[in-house]
């Protein structure tokens, strides 16, 4: 029999899973205990907010197990441009790894149902928002002053995020590489001057 903790943590990376890739509303929560393998009961007793606090919580653990990886990225980049290159590769391997199902963990949610959920839409944008803060505090340390830093990290989530849906749908990664080498020309540019 599994420990509670471990049965948590498995319903909640399902339903992780499965919203990034199907959104609010198409997964059920039947879905996320079979998938999970959790007793049907589980599901109240972790998260007795049911649905929307489960989705609010794995948005808020899915962004920041990206969030991890992108500060892995910053903290080992040459540069920013060679960050900025890194974390499209990273986006645009995961998307050819799933076959273009997996984009951005956050998006499909915000999506589907940030404007009906205001606990659902503070949980993606404090995502998006610690995704921005990371960029923006590493642009920093490279001499950018912190409104300029602030809004080049806006660009490149909102540039890489928008590109990350074109290839999703286009099935192709070549949108990611393309507009992330724009974005990098862009941060190489402020940081020479």
């Amino acid at each position: 029999m599994a420990a509670r903790g471990e049965t948590r943590a498995r319903v909640l990376e399902t339903a992780g899973n499965l919203f990034s890739r199907q959104g609010f509303h198409a997964t059920g929560v039947n879905q996320v205990l079979a998938e999970s393998g959790a007793p049907k009961g589980s599901l109240y007793f972790h998260f007795p907010g049911g649905k929307e606090q489960l989705a609010v919580e794995a948005v808020a653990a899915e962004a920041g197990e990206l969030g991890q990886i992108l500060d892995t990225i910053l903290d080992t980049a040459a540069d920013p441009a060679s960050a900025i290159i890194a974390m499209a590769d990273l986006l645009a391997a995961r998307l050819e790894d799933s076959h273009f199902v997996d984009g951005c963990p956050i998006a499909t949610v915000a999506l589907d149902v940030g404007a009906d959920s205001d606990p659902i839409r503070t949980a993606c944008s404090a995502g998006y928002d610690q995704w921005v803060t990371s960029i923006a505090d590493y642009l920093t340390g490279f001499g950018i002053n912190t409104d300029t830093a602030s809004e080049l990290a806006l660009l490149s989530i909102s540039s890489i995020e928008g590109a990350l849906l074109l290839a999703k749908t286009q099935h192709s990664t070549a949108p990611l590489h393309r507009v992330a080498g724009r974005v990098a020309a862009l941060v190489t540019q402020e940081v020479s001057s």
